[in-house]
């Protein structure tokens, strides 16, 4: 093989179909749009999920539940995790939600509720939205104590 005999590879990508280039191309006169009618003429655009006038696909489904829209939504912290950060000193003792931030566990933005899944053992006072009763007993039985922030 020599400098000369190289060639470059085949590009693996198709040309574009140049439609309405005259009728030698193959694709001239209607281009592939057939004869009359909304779908062959310029700036032709149809909406999303429209069928033609028939009952539409959405439409057509039973719907069922209920979206309340005033729900608030939390961030679940279980106990058993705040544990683990204290004890790999992602966190210190006095914890509020920019410490949580901090400490990539939430979101800026998210409201926090704090569960009792696991145990505590140091103590410590939390700051967070919403807390679930086993959560203060078990960090109150710990000689912390559970703020519950007003936002």
């Amino acid at each position: 093989m020599k400098l000369d005999n190289l060639k470059a590879p085949k590009p693996n990508r198709k040309t574009r179909k140049r439609v309405g280039r005259g009728q030698g191309s193959g694709v001239g006169e209607q281009s592939r749009r057939g004869h009359n009618g909304q779908r062959s003429r310029a700036g032709f655009n149809m909406n999303t999920g429209f069928e033609g006038g028939q009952m539409p696909l959405q439409r057509r489904i039973p719907k069922y539940g209920f979206k309340n829209r005033f729900r608030v939504e939390y961030t679940p912290l279980n106990l058993k995790v705040v544990e683990d950060f204290i004890e790999n000193e992602k966190l210190g003792l006095e914890i509020t939600k920019t410490d949580l931030v901090l400490a990539g566990l939430i979101h800026k933005n998210a409201k926090v509720k704090l569960l009792g899944v696991g145990e505590i053992s140091k103590k410590v006072s939390i700051e967070v939205d919403a807390a679930s009763k086993s959560a203060i007993e078990k960090v109150e039985k710990a000689g912390g104590s559970v703020t519950i922030s007003e936002s």
